[in-house]
């Protein structure tokens, strides 16, 4: 479903994504983990449109889609999620969600009832007429979720969903997850949250310094010296070693 091939961006003198090639069956959820700064955010936001690749191939559904807008490539069928959460406090969480409903429904009315079908489905139904300005942390995280969705998506970039949530609201939201790809979306998700990642993810990839250092199922990547180093710094992967030894 998505292919990406030899993708690199810089800011100025920066490298902050090199070389990086990644492949998203249909129907999967994948995760991209790494530590701060390690270049995560940036490839989402060229993947989505948000940037203009330096150089590099992106594919969706076999269509090259390197530079085309992000208005565009939501409508093709791609849709992301911010790690700052801005929902239009003005509005109420009704209207805010049929935002996104409105990208294939001109209508208010039918933009209104697609976003009440949305709501449902992530479990903020008795939220729709309150003001999404007084809306919590997780509230607000729901939300951002359910105006993607709102776009009708088939492949859903989700950017650190989980930060700031509690471990039962993480819970939560591991299920709406779960469900949203049982519902024939295929996501790929930014997440520090590793207990989301090891029940949810299939697939993992470890981006390091702008770079792709592993990619497998979690429990090989849990175990991955590279990754434990990128993590805890030179030298670590051998101590842990050396300490269950």
């Amino acid at each position: 479903m998505l292919e990406v091939r030899g993708l690199t961006h810089r800011f100025g003198g920066l490298v902050a994504v090199s070389e990086v090639d990644l492949d998203l069956p249909q129907g999967r959820i994948a995760a991209l983990i790494g530590p701060n700064g390690a270049g995560k955010t940036t490839l989402f936001a060229a993947i989505a449109g948000f940037l203009r690749p330096e150089r590099g191939q992106i594919r969706f559904e076999g269509r090259d889609i390197a530079g085309l807008p992000p208005h565009e490539i939501c409508r093709l069928g791609m849709t992301r999620t911010f790690q700052i959460v801005q929902p239009f406090a003005g509005l109420s969480v009704r209207e805010n969600i049929a935002v996104g409903a409105h990208l294939h429904h001109r209508d208010r009315g039918a933009a209104l009832d697609r976003a009440a079908a949305i709501a449902e489905r992530v479990g903020m139904a008795a939220l729709l007429d309150r003001p999404a300005a007084t809306l919590p942390v997780a509230g607000r995280k729901r939300l951002e979720l359910a105006r993607a969705l709102a776009t009708e998506p088939r492949l859903l970039l989700l950017d650190e969903v989980m930060a700031g949530l509690n471990p039962t609201e993480i819970n939560d939201i591991v299920a709406t997850i779960r469900a949203i790809r049982e519902g024939g979306v295929t996501v790929l998700m930014i997440e520090h949250v590793m207990q989301a990642v090891m029940s949810l993810a299939e697939d993992v990839y470890v981006l390091n310094q702008g770079r792709i250092i592993a990619h497998g199922a979690p429990s090989a990547i849990a175990a991955d010296a590279k990754v434990i180093e990128a993590y805890l710094g030179h030298g670590a992967a051998a101590r842990l070693a050396g300490a269950a030894a």
